[in-house]
């Protein structure tokens, strides 16, 4: 995107997210909901495909402009940017760079519109940070009873079996489903795209959460549901993994930037209370204690945020879309946990007062170390990059 144009995007998102979804955090709260006014301003500001590609529709951002506008959104509650987040990210990417000209033209337009919400299906019971271990299965069945012309020219297939922990499936209209068509353990997975609609097809109630009010996950049943063969991503079997994996390179990138995002607004109402408090006639920001967890707060943030700018260069680059990815999520996921844990402690009592922001985000900030791969799959990715390297 032209510079010029994506600063003006920036700052027009940059007095959104302050003007008006921030003002509105406490009703998100309370309601576990997104108010429709926020999400149909999100729909035609072009958030809902800010890194899907202009020609389907999108604003067609590289990686370093995707985090920064991920920093501006990190600025408020998380809910906010995950009600669009897998239409860019996870999902939708699947679809951009697997997907057949068929399934782009498909669906692409239609998750940039913000008109259908896609969400990305893979993590199961005992199948979470090893997509490896995936037990849901799609049986090609040739024969069958629909009459639609995709089940005439090319079968269908038969999937059954769960999914848990799924980002947006209570709002979904597709599903990008990783299942098993084959034994091997790598290239035995193939990748559907499932509309809800579809019999067989059923969506638990929202999971109850820690945190994150208004974003919704949920668990996801397929009860020999039959999909048209043309549902296979990319018209192939066995490009699951490779499709899930540089998906969620790209995702870890974006969370990293998220939190940076957000860590930036916790130090913000740090600093706020503790000019504003007062101990003993004087306010507490006169204290050198307080002073230095103020200081470490500020000094992680600026590293996190140098570390996801300097991650994006590289991955549009091509220098690096494996090692540093992982690094920034590592770094900066576990980096906002301990900001909004100082940033309590700055507020003392009232920092464990529900209706107080640095409560909300210290729930808030703790799935980033679970969620697109845990804390401790970074640390192996990191390290069997780093000797694949030596070697």
């Amino acid at each position: 995107m032209d510079p010029n144009v994506f600063d003006d995007v920036l700052r027009t998102v940059r007095d959104f997210v302050r003007d008006e979804v921030v003002p509105a955090e406490d009703e998100i709260e309370r309601t576990d909901a997104i108010p429709e006014r926020l999400r149909a301003t999100a729909a035609d500001m072009g958030l809902f495909g800010f890194a899907l590609p202009e020609e389907h529709g999108g604003l067609g951002l590289s990686m370093s402009e995707d985090v920064r506008l991920a920093m501006e959104l990190g600025h408020t509650v998380p809910a906010f940017r995950s009600m669009f987040g897998t239409n860019n990210g996870i999902a939708g990417q699947v679809i951009v760079k697997y997907g057949t000209e068929e399934q782009k033209q498909r669906w692409l337009p239609r998750l940039a519109a913000g008109e259908a919400i896609a969400s990305f299906a893979l993590t199961e019971d005992g199948a979470g940070s090893d997509p490896s271990s995936v037990r849901t299965k799609a049986v090609r069945d040739e024969g069958g009873t629909s009459r639609s012309s995709e089940a005439e020219s090319g079968g269908h297939y038969v999937l059954s079996g769960a999914k848990r922990f799924i980002t947006n499936a209570p709002h979904a209209d597709v599903l990008v489903v990783f299942a098993r068509t084959g034994e091997d353990v790598h290239g035995g997975i193939s990748v559907f795209l499932v509309e809800t609609g579809l019999d067989g097809v059923r969506i638990g109630p929202p999971n109850a959460k820690m945190g994150q009010a208004g974003a919704h996950t949920a668990e996801v049943f397929f009860d020999d549901v039959r999909v048209p063969a043309s549902a296979l991503v990319g018209g192939q079997e066995g490009t699951g993994f490779t499709a899930a994996m540089s998906s969620l390179t790209r995702g870890r990138l974006h969370i990293a930037a998220i939190c940076v995002g957000l860590a930036g607004r916790i130090v913000e109402e740090s600093v706020r209370f503790a000019a504003e408090a007062e101990q003993g006639g004087k306010p507490i920001s006169r204290f050198q204690l307080v002073q230095a967890l103020l200081a470490e707060s500020q000094a992680e943030y600026y590293a996190g945020r140098s570390m996801v700018l300097e991650a994006a260069r590289e991955y549009d680059s091509g220098a690096d879309t494996r090692l540093a990815p992982s690094c920034a999520k590592l770094f900066c996921s576990e980096m906002v946990s301990r900001v909004a844990d100082r940033a309590v402690q700055v507020h003392g009592g009232s920092g464990y007062m529900r209706g107080v922001p640095v409560e909300r985000f210290y729930r808030d900030s703790r799935v980033f170390r679970i969620y697109e791969g845990t804390s401790e799959i970074q640390k192996l990715i990191i390290a069997k990059q780093l000797l694949r390297q030596f070697a």
